[in-house]
């Protein structure tokens, strides 16, 4: 085989290794997301946004990455009675049916933010990929909004006592 040739094989090789890109990408649209923190000097925060799969197929956020945080986490509120609350990880990920949508709200689903790698200022804006199980990564941008209170019919966790609160 000539130079040439080899070149030619080996590109075909490395192209065929790739993965695919998953057309269901440009089925998932992220709307009304917005980040915050309980106070600009605090080590942790949040991310809040709808998910919305206009594809045929059911899909799932199974991780997170930014630059913002340590670490990112996909994150659940659960009761455990008597006016307590606890946060926790959820590593399945969150199911976004077909042709639906999951809302990550303030006291449900949401991004969690630990180890902020910089104060969350008001207009600033945080770059973060979201990977879904068959839509693959997809890149947003969010606002931090530390003003925004949460809509109605939401759960603002503000009142209540939260594990390990004193």
């Amino acid at each position: 085989m000539n130079a040439k040739t080899l070149t030619s094989a080996a590109l075909a090789a490395c192209l065929l290794a790739l993965p695919a890109v998953p057309a269901q990408a440009r089925d998932i649209t992220v709307t009304d997301a917005y980040a915050r923190s309980a106070t600009p000097v605090s080590k942790s925060g949040a991310a809040f946004m709808v998910i919305h799969n206009d594809g045929d197929t059911d899909d799932r956020l199974i991780g997170v990455q930014t630059d913002a945080a340590a670490r990112a986490e996909l994150h659940t509120h659960m009761d455990m009675g008597e006016g307590v609350m606890k946060m926790m990880e959820v590593e399945e990920g969150f199911p976004v049916p077909a042709g639906g949508m999951h809302m990550l709200a303030r006291g449900g689903d949401h991004v969690m933010l630990m180890g902020l790698t910089g104060p969350m200022k008001p207009d600033d804006v945080i770059h973060m990929t979201l990977t879904f199980e068959k839509a693959g990564d997809v890149e947003i941008d969010i606002p931090v909004d530390l003003d925004r209170q949460p809509e109605d019919g939401g759960h603002d966790m503000s009142g209540m006592k939260m594990e390990g609160d004193g």
